[in-house]
């Protein structure tokens, strides 16, 4: 038995509650089986039911999926609809046209709240806006701000005219925001004066200046620029306006572009295993089928519900559950500017609190930071506060540990609210194995099982696919709608990456260890299989951050970077490193580490600094060159090597790397 399934096993079973079932909109898993079965039985015919169902669409599709490119695949590609439109125009003469569509709390705990109706005008004149710098259907928009209505005000206006959008987020150093322009053939900006966070203004207008300054941005015309603050910021006379300037005069009516389903709806950006981020490029179909389905299905949203979901716009997550699905649904959420921890680490429960929020999402690490802040005081501990809105929970980024997840379901749903414990990636557009809470009995730490209509598995290294228990590689044997299409101008990384020959060129690999329990068949998560590090739910791939540090040329002379495993992040970035001098120990290895990790920051951002440093005369190499990460791995989570290093061409440097600062 496997260690996977052994947790498995031990682990409590949680059936949902009499009231979950219900209210839910697939109660019980004859229900959930039924959707299950028809998708087995009608591929095509499920999801085509349920794309006239949940879309509106300008011009109805009569294909539904188009294989013949595979693995390029078209989904109700003869269809034409918009996305702000299935968003925003549909609830109006509704009697969500005057509902509360988003209460944004600022960092100082300032609230600001704006109805379906007034989101719409306001998305109508920024759109006019676009338009009036010259920015038409097809354009790219890179969005580089701060959790504001703003920002989704942003992407929706994107989306109604047809120019595609490409959020990058406000963390990102300038090097990595000049990458993502020059790779987006961006024609405009879209940033603020600063961000508040945990009581300070942190600046974004000057790292677009910088970014732009570091030259290639050759197709960048115009920076739009909001002022979240009073603090003013330079601007570049003839292509730098302000929100005021350009919105001045623009009209509360712009008529939804009608695109194809295929259209690329955005284009963002995550760490892949070369230096060069992707640009995971997504449809607006398929896409936005995907977040209204699985608001429903997953979150089960009612009309009465107030959602909050606290990732930030630069992440997938808060595409899919802030700026489309939650706003597809009807529903009213929650955008919150600050961090968790500022003024004090309540903050969520005083928030959950004072706007009654129903449907609470947040990350693995942000409840692992709580449950030491609560550890440490008492008087933050969340059964200090009223909760009994909640009626569900979930959680996004990375597999959660079986004891955070009793912590989270027992102190903060108080033992009533189920936790969807949702397994899906950037590429994937939505959640794709996940409980159902009218429907799933839970097991701590598991995401239970796929979907209705997706069709995931694990197999070893041939594709071959693994009996229940066995340990394997993740994957989805058919396409769904909400999949990524392509990476933006590199469809062949696409095709070796994503569906690669040895698994043979027609299976999803997600890129994710993982295994079946025996019992029921439930997914459990394990680490990536690639060399891709998940930081607090972030992904980093290991290549970009070995990048930055060999790029300091006039120090570094060669980096390898490993995750290990940690209790507050899911995984920690561990660096070792050979200088182009001798290896420096104690004070000055201490300093040259800080430096070092400032150094990273600078070139992609504070989440990329790495957590551990170590240096060391070389790196163990294989005879004919080869780094062997393996062995790094191991010395990064403080394990004896047990492994053969008899093809180490210096057998004794593990001594060094071992040695922490």
């Amino acid at each position: 038995m496997s260690a996977i399934e052994s947790v498995l096993v031990e682990n409590r079973v949680f059936p949902p509650s009499e009231a979950a079932v219900k209210a839910a909109r697939i109660a019980g898993m004859d229900a959930y089986q039924a959707l299950c079965d028809e998708a087995e039985r009608d591929f095509e015919g499920f999801w085509a039911r349920l794309a006239r169902e949940h879309v509106v669409w300008t011009r109805p599709f009569t294909r539904t999926l188009d294989e013949s490119k595979a693995p390029f695949f078209k989904w109700f590609d003869d269809g034409e609809l918009n996305a702000s439109a299935n968003c925003l125009d549909k609830h109006i003469g509704t009697p969500v046209e005057h509902k509360t569509a988003i209460v944004w709390e600022a960092d100082d705990g300032a609230v600001v709240q704006v109805t379906y109706r007034e989101l719409l005008d306001r998305v109508c004149q920024f759109a006019n806006a676009l338009k009036a710098q010259g920015i038409r259907k097809g354009d790219r928009v890179v969005i580089y701000m701060p959790m504001a209505i703003e920002a989704v005000v942003a992407m929706q206006a994107c989306a109604r005219i047809g120019a595609t959008h490409s959020v990058v987020f406000g963390g990102f150093s300038a090097k990595a925001l000049n990458e993502r322009i020059i790779d987006a053939g961006a024609v405009a900006v879209v940033t603020a004066n600063f961000q508040c966070r945990g009581g300070k203004e942190m600046p974004l207008k000057a790292i677009v200046d910088e970014a732009i300054a570091q030259g290639g941005c050759d197709t960048l015309r115009t920076v739009l620029v909001y002022m979240r603050t009073a603090t003013p910021c330079n601007m570049v006379a003839g292509r730098d306006k302000t929100f005021t300037e350009v919105l001045k005069g623009q009209s509360s009516e712009c008529r939804p572009e009608s695109v194809g389903a295929e259209h690329p709806l955005f284009i963002l950006y995550t760490s892949g295993s070369t230096g060069k981020p992707k640009g995971v490029q997504h449809s607006t179909g398929g896409y936005l089928l995907w977040a209204k389905l699985t608001m429903d299905w997953v979150f089960d949203i009612q009309p009465s519900d107030v959602f909050w979901c606290t990732a930030d716009i630069g992440w997938v997550t808060g595409h899919t559950y802030v700026a489309y699905g939650p706003l597809a649904a009807g529903c009213t959420e929650i955008m919150f500017e600050g961090i968790p921890t500022y003024p004090n680490a309540g903050r969520f429960w005083q928030m959950i609190q004072r706007h009654k929020v129903s449907v609470f999402y947040t990350a693995p690490t942000a409840i692992r930071s709580l449950i030491k802040a609560a550890e440490g005081d008492a008087s933050i501990h969340p059964k200090r506060y009223d909760l009994s809105s909640l009626r569900i929970l979930g959680t996004v980024g990375e597999p959660i540990n079986p004891e955070a997840w009793m912590w989270y379901y027992r102190n903060v749903g108080g033992e009533r609210c189920p936790v969807v414990d949702t397994w899906w990636q950037t590429e994937t557009g939505g959640h794709m194995i996940s409980p159902l809470p009218g429907a799933t009995p839970l097991v701590p730490g598991s995401c239970t099982l796929a979907l209705p209509g997706i069709m995931a598995a694990i197999v070893d290294d041939l594709g071959k696919d693994l009996r229940n228990g066995d340990g394997g590689l993740l994957v989805v044997k058919r396409p769904w709608p909400a999949m990524i299409r392509t990476i933006w101008g590199d469809p062949e990384r696409y095709k070796a990456n994503y569906f690669p020959p040895e698994l043979g060129g027609k299976l999803y690999l997600a890129g994710d260890a993982a295994a079946r329990s025996v019992d029921r068949g439930y997914f459990r998560i394990g680490g990536r299989v690639d060399d891709v590090l998940n930081v607090s739910g972030h992904r980093l791939g290991t290549m970009e951050i070995e990048s930055a540090l060999v790029a300091k040329t006039d120090l570094v002379a060669e980096a390898a970077v490993v995750g290990r495993p940690d209790d507050l992040t899911g995984e920690a970035v561990c660096a070792f490193v050979v200088l182009k001098r001798s290896r420096p120990v104690g004070e000055e290895a201490r300093q040259i580490a800080n430096d070092l990790r400032n150094w990273v920051a600078k070139e992609i951002g504070p989440i990329a600094k790495p957590k551990d440093i170590r240096f060391g005369d070389n790196l163990p190499k294989t005879r004919s060159g080869k780094i062997m990460r393996r062995l790094l791995r191991s010395i990064a989570k403080g394990e004896a090597i047990t492994q053969d290093v008899s093809t180490l061409e210096n057998p004794a440097i593990l001594e060094q790397l071992a040695e922490k600062l």
